[in-house]
């Protein structure tokens, strides 16, 4: 059934149909398929956690992997076991994504037995193409085996104010030269889509020159942003091997007077990223959650502002306090409901669901084989 259901979907978005207004019956599960959603705390399978539910009823189009959830006594089978549950629930197989550039943001560490990785600065300053090919390979083969098909890495912000709390503190910039930036993460990007593992770049259109953390609330880079940040998407999209980017929940008056953040904006999403830039891909949104956002706009109005602006995937990572967390089907109502007001159209929804899913299909998770290729993968930890 998953197999079959599966490739319907995906020739439905790959064939004419795209240019005619899709059945009504699929609506849920193309809206389902714009959610990326946190599984929240626990690490061990437990079938009665509600995303299990919310899984196989198709209101999950991917899932977020944090450290919280490999925190196992023996963490290989049981995090093996856990996507494979996770993926066998879905009746479109899931984007499984994570957090894994390197150095301190990292969620397979090595005190659970992961071999040690490197920050994005050390690559830059080592400026050694043997060494970034080697990291990075090494991170998309582990990702793979434990069928983790999605990173959000390599980070691409230049790194303009190398005291940014959140990036250059962090040495999560490969360089404040922004040609090394691209050659550092063309190599991370091409070890990725070798082993089947989507690279999203990160954080559009630049976080690099920002002083303050949009963690914790709104960054204004009205005054320090420069254009070279973007030359990192610029040449890397142009080189044909991005397929998915993030957009930030930074502020940027001299892009859009409305001072919505990135990710709410429709100028810098649609204007610069889509129609400027050319960039046809699939658009995930950083954490909705994030102070940025959350401190700032009630769920319903930056549900509707993400969407409106451009974004393909929201992303709920629920990383949160337990009265702050977000379900699946809470957003699902939400863009639902939208919808039947008018808000938001049919079209606008169509769109992003295509390109989710050529994009799974790229990757090979709408293969007639995908689940039984997962199950074999993964047997090695068992």
């Amino acid at each position: 059934m998953q197999k079959t259901l599966s490739l319907v979907l995906i020739l439905l978005a790959l064939t004419g149909l795209a240019k005619t207004d899709p059945p009504k019956d699929s609506i849920d599960l193309m809206i389902g398929q714009m959610i990326m959603i946190g599984i929240g705390d626990f690490n061990l399978v437990d079938s009665s956690k509600p995303i299990f539910k919310e899984i196989k009823e198709g209101k999950v189009g991917g899932i977020v992997l944090y450290e919280k959830n490999i925190l196992f006594e023996s963490p290989k089978p049981e995090l093996a076991l856990l996507v494979e549950m996770l993926q066998k629930n879905s009746p479109v197989p899931l984007f499984v994504s994570i957090d894994e550039e390197g150095g301190r943001v990292t969620r397979m560490k090595t005190r659970y037995g992961f071999p040690k990785n490197v920050s994005a600065q050390y690559l830059g300053d080592m400026n050694n193409m043997d060494s970034t090919r080697f990291y990075a390979h090494q991170t998309a083969s582990i990702l793979s085996s434990f069928g983790i098909n999605m990173n959000y890495a390599p980070v691409v912000d230049v790194n303009m104010n190398t005291r940014n709390p959140v990036i250059g503190r962090l040495e999560r910039s490969y360089s404040e030269n922004y040609a090394e930036v691209i050659q550092q993460a063309y190599e991370v990007i091409k070890q990725h889509n070798r082993k089947g593992v989507v690279p999203v770049l990160k954080h559009f259109p630049g976080h690099g020159s920002s002083q303050s953390d949009t963690h914790l609330g709104l960054a204004d880079v009205t005054e320090s942003w420069q254009l070279e940040e973007m030359y990192p998407y610029s040449a890397l999209i142009d080189s044909g091997v991005v397929k998915a980017v993030m957009t930030a929940h930074i502020v940027n008056s001299t892009l859009d007077r409305s001072k919505n953040p990135a990710t709410l904006s429709k100028r810098i999403v649609t204007g610069m990223l889509r129609d400027f830039l050319g960039f046809d891909g699939v658009i995930i949104s950083d954490d909705m959650q994030m102070g940025a956002i959350n401190n700032e706009y009630g769920l319903r109005e930056a549900i509707k502002l993400s969407i409106e602006a451009g974004v393909d995937m929201l992303m709920f990572a629920n990383n949160v306090h337990d009265y702050e967390r977000v379900s699946a089907s809470t957003v699902h109502a939400i863009i639902k409901d939208l919808l039947f007001e008018g808000i938001i159209t049919r079209e606008r929804i169509y769109d992003s669901y295509k390109r989710i899913m050529k994009l799974k299909a790229d990757t090979g998770l709408c293969d007639d084989d995908y689940y039984r290729s997962l199950k074999n993968k993964l047997r090695v930890y068992n």
